[in-house]
């Protein structure tokens, strides 16, 4: 999950301190009262309000995936989110999962709609078959 805004920090811890009730502001801006003492906690300790960087290193997978997907769906558009992810793993040596696949489809806005083939299926070929007597 993401971190609050500092914007939205500095407007709670103001109006804080222009004497507003805890349980008012934490209403109003929609945020629980112990983010309301972590965030006054933060300030007193370190004069800082800004969130915390992220811990540990940035995930490789995300960034792989959102750098080489755009490229291989270009090259493969009718392949199945399970294909793409064979291709991926066989192309990077980084294992996903389908669902991995699809949020960074999703985050990247492309598309993962197949085209229609141009054969009929059997069924609709039947049915049109009948009505022409």
């Amino acid at each position: 999950m993401k971190p609050y805004s500092k914007d939205l920090r500095l407007k709670v811890l103001e109006a804080l301190d222009r004497g507003m009730p805890r349980t008012e502001v934490a209403q109003i801006f929609g945020i629980s009262m112990p983010t309301i003492k972590r965030w006054l906690k933060r300030r007193r300790e370190t004069g800082e309000v800004a969130p915390r960087p992220s811990p540990g290193p940035p995930a490789r997978k995300g960034m792989a995936l959102e750098q080489a997907l755009p490229a291989q769906l270009r090259s493969n558009p009718d392949f199945t989110l399970e294909e793409h992810r064979e291709l991926f793993d066989e192309t990077h040596g980084i294992s996903v999962s389908t669902a991995s696949i699809s949020r960074a489809f999703e985050r990247l806005g492309l598309p993962l709609k197949k085209r229609h083939s141009s054969l009929q299926s059997a069924t609709k070929r039947s049915e049109g078959a009948g009505t022409s007597e």
